[in-house]
Formats: C-alpha cells, sequence, structure tokens
C-alpha cells in the first residue's frame, strides 16, 4: 500500500474523462459560477512550469465551488491563429494548420496530466472555420453599426442612413472621421452609390482608411502597439518602422468614456484598472485651432492651412512661443519652405525608424528640425514658429502641440535646446531654471485679458473668447487610438469581405465561413501584397455566393477579396461567450438566447497583466457593441479579474574569454580574477591558455539540465550541445555556473518541463509546490529541489490513511484535539481559498497532517473531510483515498465540511504557575472558573505547597485565562 503517484494520477485522469466529471450543464437548479483562464497560444515548445500557475488557481477555485454547491463552469480552448506557425510555415512549408493541431496534442497532453477540471466538451480552437464564422460575423455587425452620441450606443447602419435621406449630417451626433463636410437631405439623395458608401465609411464602427502604422518588414506585417517592446517586435525582435498604410481598424475610440465608466463596476485590482485608464487617457481642456501664415516668397504655404491643437491648459495661450508638429503629421510637407526641407526630410525618416513606445519612453533625447513655417496667435496675432519632434506623436490628439515652455518641462527643455524664447506668464513664478508646472496657487500674468485670473477662471474665458472667434471650444479629449485591424499574414481570419470599384462590401452571414484558401508559400507576393495574393482561387462571385478563381474576375459579378487577415486578439474578444454554449447546440449560433442568459458573463477570470490594453481593453469593446446591438445581455465579459504572477526560471552562466571565444571560466575563477588578492594568480592561467594578458568576460547561458544540484556544468553536455561549444576550453576541471533569476524563456535555456516534474514527483506535487511557492499575484523563482517538502508531505498524507497492512481509517469517534484541528483547517482553507491565498492553504494543510499524525486520528468522522479540503489542491490522491474510504462517487462531488466553531472554544486553560515571576510548573484548569476559585485550587496544590515550604506568600496575583503569580 504504498504511494504510487503514477498509478494513482493516471487512473483517476483516466475515470475523470471517461465520466465526464466536469462537464457543465446549461440546465441547473444550482447557482451557476463561471471559471475561466485566458487561454494559450499553442506553441511548439508546449509548457513549461511556469504556464500553469494560474491553471492550478483556478482549478483549484472550480473544484472549490463545486463543493460549494456551484454549476461550474470551466472550459478550455485554444487561440490558435498566430505568428509562430505562420513563420515555421515560411521556414519549412508546412502548413500552419498541422504544426497547430501537432502543438495542440502536445498541450492537451500536459494539461491533461496535470489533472485539471476542465470541461473539454466545449472546447473552442479560433482557427477552427465554424468558430471563425462567428469571429467574421461579429466584425460584419461593427460594419453594419454606428455610434450614436445621443443615444450613446452603436445602433444599426440604416438608422443612420435614414436620417441622412431625411435631413442630411448637420444634426447627426456620432463617432466619425473629423474630416466630413456637411450635407443636406437633397445632397445625400443625390449622391451616387460610391459616394454614399464613402461617407459611410466614416461613421461605420469598422472602416477602412490610410494610418500611420507599425510596419515590420522581417515579419510582413502591422503590428499593434502592445504587440512591440523596446522599439522591436516582440515576436522575434525585428526592427519596426511607421508607415502609412490602408488599413481596417476598428472605432473603439467612440466607446472610450464608457470603457473608463465600466471599470467602476468590476473587481479588477487597482493597478489594473489605472493601466487601462491611463491608456484611454481621459482629458479634459479645449481645441485650439491656429492659422498657418502664408510664407511671403513662397507658395508652399497657403491661407487654408490650419493647424489644431487640444490643450488642458487653456488659461496658458498667452505662453506660446513654439509650435510642434509630428514628424508624419500631414501638414508638414505642405508648411516646410524650400530652404528647411531637405533638412525635414531627413529628420522624418529618421523618426519613421522609431516605434510610438520608444518615442514615448525616450524623455532624455532632444530632438526636432524648423520648419521654416508660422502660425498666428489667435489672441496677439503675433507669429509663432512651427517645429517638428518625434516627442509629438500623430495618434495622439490632433498630432500637434501648442507649446508653453514656461508651463511644461519638456516644452521648457526643448526651448533651452533649440534658443527659443520662453515667456513668462505666472504671476512671481521662478522660471529661471525649470518650468513652473503647477496649476494651483498662482495668477496668471502678462496674458491680456486674463491678467490676475487662476487657472479655473482663465480656462474658461479663453474658451468664451476662442469660441467667439470661430478658433476654438472646450472639449474632452481621450489618448484611446482606434485600433488597426489589418494584418499582412496568412495565419489569421480572412475579412468576410470583396471589393467593388474599390468599395469594400460585407458577403452575406449566410455563406460564412469564408475560409482561408490555399498558398503555395506563405510570404507576401513580390509586390508586396500579403500572402492571400498568392491564392489562385480568391474572388468572390456574387451570383453563386461562392470564393472562385481569381482569373474569372470581372468586376460585374466576380470581385477580389480582402488579402489581408484580422489580428491575433479577433478570436479572443468573444471566445468567452462560446464556451458558455454545449458543443452539440452550437450550430446556427454563436450561443443561444439561453445560454447566455444562464452563464451571463465571466465571474472569475484569470490570466496575465501583460494583456491590460490588449485582449482585455479590446473584448470589453466588442462586448459592450453586442450589447448595443441586442446580441448579449452583460456590459462587461469579466466580473472579477486576477492576474497571475509569474514563476521565473533560474538561469545558468558561465564565462567566455572574448578574446578566445573557445575559452570558458566558472563563477569561481571570474570571482577570483576580480580580487584583487588573487588576480594576478588567475591571470597567470589565462594568459597560459588563452596568450591574452588582459582578458575580458562576457557571461553565456548554459542549459540548465547540464547542471546538477551543486551548480557544477557537465562539461561533456555541453561540448555536445551546440556546433560553437564543440572545442570548447575550460581552465578548470571543475566549472561552477552563476546563477540568475529571469523570465522562464527558451532563449534563456532556463525552461523546466512540467513532463518531467509529473514522472518524478507527481501531478498534485507540482499542483501544490506552484501554489507554495508565494502568492499568487508575485513573481517568485523556480527551485526544482524545493519540490521534495510538498512531495515528502503527500507521502505523510497517504501514511495518515494507509499503512504496510492497508487502510486503517475506522469508525472510532474524534477526540477534542481531532476536531479542533479539523474545523480550525476548514475555516482557514476557506478563507484562504475565498481571499485566493492558495500558498497558506498548503501550510496549513501540512499543520494539520502533523497535528494529526502526532495525534494518532484514525477516525474517519475526521479523515473524511479533511480529504474534501485537500481536494482541489491534491486531486488525484484525494480521488483515491476518497475511494478507499468506501466512496463510489467523485470526490468532486462531495460537500465543503462546515466549519463549527464550538470544537475551537477552549474548555480550559493550561496555568503557568510562577513564583516572583518564574514560572514552576503549569495546572490546566476551567475556563469558566473565578478569580477566587482559581486561587484556592492553586495554593492547595501539592506542587505549590512543596514550593512554598511552608512560607506564608505576600500576595497572589491572578489574571484568569492568563496567569497565576505568587509573591513572597
Amino acid at each position: 500500500m504504498t504511494y504510487n503517484f503514477n498509478d494513482i494520477e493516471k487512473k483517476w485522469q483516466d475515470y475523470w474523462a471517461k465520466n465526464e466529471t466536469f462537464k457543465a450543464s446549461n440546465s441547473s437548479d444550482k447557482p451557476k459560477y463561471y471559471v475561466l483562464d485566458m487561454f494559450p497560444y499553442p506553441s511548439g515548445a508546449g509548457l513549461h512550469v511556469g504556464h500553469p500557475l494560474g491553471y492550478i488557481a483556478s482549478d483549484i477555485y472550480a473544484r472549490y465551488k463545486r463543493h460549494k454547491g456551484f454549476n461550474v463552469l470551466h472550459p478550455q480552448g485554444y487561440d490558435s491563429f498566430g505568428l509562430p506557425a505562420e513563420q515555421y510555415a515560411i521556414q519549412t512549408g508546412q502548413h500552419p494548420a498541422v504544426t497547430t493541431e501537432a502543438n495542440i496534442k502536445t498541450y492537451r497532453r500536459q494539461l491533461d496530466q496535470i489533472g485539471f477540471s476542465f470541461d473539454w466538451s466545449r472546447e473552442v480552437r479560433t482557427s477552427n472555420p465554424e468558430y471563425y464564422k462567428w469571429t467574421q460575423s461579429i466584425f460584419i455587425q461593427l460594419f453594419e453599426s454606428w455610434y450614436n452620441n445621443d443615444s450613446n450606443k452603436a445602433e444599426h447602419i440604416d438608422t443612420l442612413v435614414e436620417k441622412f435621406a431625411a435631413e442630411g449630417n448637420a444634426t447627426v451626433n456620432a463617432a466619425c472621421d473629423d474630416d466630413i463636410a456637411t450635407f443636406t437631405a437633397e445632397d445625400w439623395n443625390n449622391y451616387s452609390s460610391e459616394q454614399q458608401q464613402d461617407i459611410l465609411l466614416k461613421y461605420r464602427l469598422t472602416y477602412l482608411a490610410e494610418t500611420e502604422v507599425n510596419w515590420c518588414p522581417e515579419l510582413g506585417t502591422v503590428l499593434a502597439n502592445d504587440e512591440i517592446v523596446n522599439g522591436v517586435s516582440e515576436r522575434g525582435g525585428h526592427p519596426v518602422v511607421r508607415k502609412k498604410m490602408t488599413q481596417w481598424s476598428m472605432r473603439i475610440s467612440a466607446y472610450a468614456e464608457r470603457l473608463l465608466q465600466g471599470l467602476d463596476t468590476v473587481d479588477w485590482t487597482d493597478a489594473l484598472k489605472d493601466i487601462q485608464k491611463n491608456w484611454i487617457g481621459k482629458s479634459v481642456g479645449a481645441s485650439v485651432t491656429f492659422n498657418v501664415i502664408p510664407a511671403v516668397s513662397s507658395s508652399a504655404v497657403e491661407t487654408s492651412h490650419k493647424i489644431d491643437v487640444f490643450t488642458t491648459r487653456p488659461d496658458t495661450i498667452f505662453g506660446v512661443s513654439f509650435m510642434t508638429l509630428a514628424p508624419e503629421h500631414e501638414l508638414v510637407t505642405k508648411i516646410t519652405t524650400e530652404a528647411q526641407k531637405e533638412a525635414v526630410e531627413a529628420y522624418i525618416e529618421k523618426t519613421a525608424k522609431r516605434s510610438e513606445r520608444d518615442r514615448m519612453a525616450d524623455v532624455k533625447t532632444i530632438s526636432g528640425v524648423f520648419t521654416g513655417a508660422y502660425a498666428e496667435h489667435p489672441f496677439s496675432k503675433a507669429p509663432i514658429p512651427i517645429w517638428i519632434g518625434d516627442y509629438v506623436l500623430a495618434s495622439y490628439g490632433t498630432g500637434a502641440v501648442m507649446a508653453v515652455p514656461c508651463g511644461d518641462q519638456r516644452d521648457y527643455d526643448f526651448a533651452k535646446h533649440f534658443d527659443i524664447a520662453i515667456p513668462n506668464i505666472f504671476e512671481g513664478a521662478d522660471i529661471s531654471e525649470e518650468a513652473y508646472a503647477s496649476k494651483d496657487h498662482v495668477k496668471i500674468a502678462n496674458s491680456d485679458f486674463l491678467n490676475g485670473m487662476n487657472y479655473k477662471k482663465a480656462s474658461k474665458r479663453v474658451i468664451f473668447e476662442l469660441e467667439k472667434l470661430g478658433q476654438g471650444e472646450g472639449k474632452t479629449n481621450y489618448r484611446l487610438r482606434d485600433a488597426v485591424f489589418s494584418r499582412q499574414r496568412y495565419w489569421g481570419e480572412p475579412f468576410p469581405v470583396y471589393y467593388v470599384n474599390g468599395m469594400p462590401q460585407m458577403i452575406d452571414k449566410a455563406h460564412l465561413p469564408i475560409v482561408l484558401p490555399e498558398v503555395e508559400k506563405y510570404l507576401p507576393t513580390e509586390e508586396g501584397e500579403p500572402p492571400l495574393g498568392r491564392a489562385d482561387v480568391w474572388a468572390w462571385d456574387t451570383e453563386s455566393n461562392t470564393v472562385v478563381s481569381n482569373d474569372k474576375i470581372n468586376n460585374t459579378t466576380i470581385h477580389p477579396l480582402e488579402l489581408n487577415t484580422m489580428p491575433g486578439w479577433a478570436g479572443s474578444s468573444w471566445y468567452f461567450f462560446r464556451y458558455m454554449e454545449e458543443a452539440a447546440n452550437r450550430d446556427g449560433v454563436f450561443a443561444s438566447e439561453d445560454a447566455l442568459k444562464y452563464w451571463e458573463n465571466v465571474d472569475l477570470y484569470i490570466g496575465g497583466s501583460e494583456h491590460a490594453t490588449g485582449h482585455l481593453l479590446y473584448s470589453r469593446f466588442w462586448v459592450k457593441l453586442l450589447k448595443d446591438r441586442g446580441f448579449v445581455n452583460v456590459e462587461e465579459p469579466f466580473k472579477k479579474l486576477i492576474n497571475q504572477g509569474m514563476i521565473l526560471g533560474t538561469s545558468a552562466f558561465i564565462y567566455r574569454v572574448n578574446e578566445r571565444r573557445d575559452v570558458f571560466i566558472s563563477k569561481d575563477l571570474f570571482d577570483a580574477f576580480l580580487n584583487p588578492e588573487t588576480n594576478e594568480e588567475v591571470s597567470k592561467r589565462i594568459l597560459a591558455v588563452t596568450g591574452t594578458e588582459t582578458p575580458t568576460f562576457s557571461k553565456v547561458h548554459v542549459d540548465v539540465n547540464f547542471v546538477n544540484a551543486s551548480d557544477e556544468l557537465d562539461i561533456s553536455k555541453f561540448r555536445n550541445w551546440r556546433a560553437e561549444f564543440k572545442h570548447a576550453k575550460f581552465i578548470e576541471d571543475k566549472i561552477i555556473v552563476l546563477r540568475e533569476v529571469e523570465k522562464m524563456s527558451k532563449s534563456k535555456y532556463n525552461v523546466v518541463n512540467p513532463d518531467d516534474i509529473v514522472a518524478d514527483y507527481g501531478a498534485d506535487s507540482l499542483r501544490l509546490y506552484e501554489m507554495f511557492l508565494g502568492p499568487l499575484e508575485q513573481y517568485k523563482p523556480w527551485n526544482t529541489a524545493g519540490i521534495t517538502g510538498v512531495h515528502n508531505f503527500l507521502k505523510k498524507l497517504w501514511k495518515l490513511y494507509v499503512d504496510d497492512n492497508g487502510l486503517k481509517v475506522n469508525d472510532a469517534e474524534p477526540t477534542k484535539d481531532n476536531l479542533k484541528t479539523l474545523h480550525k483547517t476548514i475555516k482557514k482553507v476557506e478563507e484562504d481559498i475565498e481571499n485566493f491565498s492558495f500558498n497558506t492553504s498548503v501550510s496549513t494543510f501540512m499543520i494539520a497532517v502533523n497535528e494529526l499524525s502526532a495525534q494518532k486520528c484514525t477516525s474517519k468522522s475526521i479523515l473524511e473531510p479533511l480529504l474534501v479540503l485537500i481536494s482541489p489542491y491534491a486531486p488525484h490522491i484525494a480521488e483515491e483515498l476518497w475511494s478507499q474510504l468506501g466512496n463510489s462517487t467523485s470526490i468532486s462531488t462531495a460537500a465543503f465540511p462546515e466549519f463549527e466553531a464550538s470544537h475551537l472554544v477552549e474548555s480550559s486553560k493550561k496555568y503557568p504557575i510562577s513564583f516572583n515571576g518564574k514560572m514552576r510548573f503549569t495546572l490546566e484548569l476551567p475556563m469558566d472558573m473565578n478569580k477566587d476559585d482559581i486561587e484556592k485550587t492553586v495554593m492547595a496544590h501539592e506542587k505549590t505547597i512543596a514550593q512554598l515550604d511552608g512560607r506564608t506568600p505576600k500576595k497572589v496575583i491572578v489574571v484568569p485565562g492568563k496567569i497565576v503569580n505568587i509573591v513572597g
């Protein structure tokens, strides 16, 4: 009867699969609870031990809620469109679907062996045509919607067309493009169909527009801002440049205020809410229009050019001494003078190589170029020089700023650097060394009609005067930009779009899905078109409503299809609704009305904080759109959200001698080299091998699997690892590696495979250890040696129930100590799970098992409920012991034990009996004994009599429930 964890875990995993133990029902009398993980992208590398952290936490909670009587939906699937599979396809020619399928099999095997209670009957894969037909359908709904600011919701585009036909657009209050001319109903009704379509594109919630995008030439695609890290692509680290392209975009900016307000209704951490609030970036201020002054000797600048800026400080308008445009601003080429043209063009080219995030993060570099043009101040009419600078972004605000160097440090530094005037408009403020950024406790000066006013009064007055001039108005601005929705790659959802005379048309939803075509290669075409441009069969026949060969395109009945595909976040923006519908009922709906009404939204969502400004924002946007259009009943997708931390890897390094790249030394020798007392000796040893008198060193990662528990490198394995190390030379016989904690990553060679841990210690040990490492939200380093502690605990747990003769649990009456241990464990574990403090539960289990072992507890009434407490954390061993106790159904159906406080109420107290402050013995007395009776009992005790030896004490101090001290 030994604890054979491999056999036990396989047995119960097979049982759960065969009996569909965790299959949820859409019709249950139990209260519902929906637990969801951010579903994984199935990479070729499979899982490492850091990946299951959040899954284990959510699984504990899902199992706990089942014990508490809830109908729990805990599904899993795969975000299976992704760039890695496409990159692999480019390298090998293997279709991404084949690669993805193989990767999913690996992931499913790994997930199953960890014992997750997923309802696999509801699995989704975003790359499955039966799934992405609904992603395509939602795209069509976005195309067929506009945002009515008056009703504060999205409406069908037909209602907008009716308004245009009846009254034109003068009274329409919509989220739309800025460059829409006013037209009457008569104008609209006289427009051609193409003209009407072009206008409607400026109102639709998904639209085509020429926008500045992050273009990655190496990957051949546009990247979202959240896909760029430190100026390069997150995937592969390739350079990214800014360029203009015609792209599909999502008008998420229409929902900026609702996205902000919705954060008040969800149970998310303040840190995560702040990330989204800052990304949305609400600002209240004014819009100001500056007229560009025509150049005297050039026709390059026309009087019609205007520069619109948004400012949160309209009170400082008389402090404007220059303006700065984003280098990519559309006016730059139009207003730049001939004398400045070469410098401006060179600066624009240089800036295009930097990402927006890189430019935003770089607060130290000061750069810019004067355009040669001037704008007119709206009040003083003074000329204001117009510069370009990369600290201004075309995608934020209007792409232009009115620079007030006396009140803004960045403008101040810019002005100082380029010797631009810094007028002081703050009464009594010292700006000799830095800008005066505060708006409180200061009055405006040197500002004409604003003199003597404070910030609030001056701001209101400026807005009033600007509106009188027709050169501005009060305005609320948002940093949130519309999201680019096109990707120039193959492995993504095809758009349900064809083009007639260049205008996009939607394919009827009845004919979805539009399935990815076969292509010879997965690279962009030689003409620069996306990979779908290589497809031979990629045209839409409007008569047969089918995809047909390109050579049949006639632009009357057969038209070209969209060549871009959707981004990775498309399928993940609604997948949580798909899980709500049982697989057998999914035909014809993305989820039925009954399923959507029953499950509503996700009660608990667990995933990484890196998705704060991507997936978590886009999915909230899509849900609000679906709510507006009547497809779902909820405004927010995720009620409670927890960001799990990260399990870090413990990397291993040795040192390479840079002057002889085939020579390596250990951490110990490197430390000795740095030590002045041993440097000379070490230098001689290195010189003898390398011939270098003044060596320099660089750290080199080594695979942690080549390093033993004593941090010693296996030199033979290292040499056989890669060709560059085949002839590696080592100055020492024993190489001790340097250890550093880093992100666990294949590129850092510090990945620990959960397959190995499960094989050596079991899934229950892995689950317990990952929780035991520390609080769920924190980052913590992995140390395989540490898992032996929880593995030994499981062995001790097993021995509490089983010995060499078999099961030793019986119907013995529990003792008071047994009941106390059980109920304090129930109380603590329930509190821990409700607070997601899973690490302290593991400690509680260890204490309980130690106490019950010491008490020699064999009582079934104690040990049976203990298994229920442990089962969310270590389900396999719990199921096995539960079964051995005679239960015929899974432990997952058992009710969570009820805490009874009475078992923690002490009926007696062990008093320390002291003489002159020194404790001599203890005496157990009833808790309800009064002070006088305590004194009498203690004084009559034989040990007291012996200690006093006939002496009469001066006094006896009794503190009921605490101490007794006999003085004298």
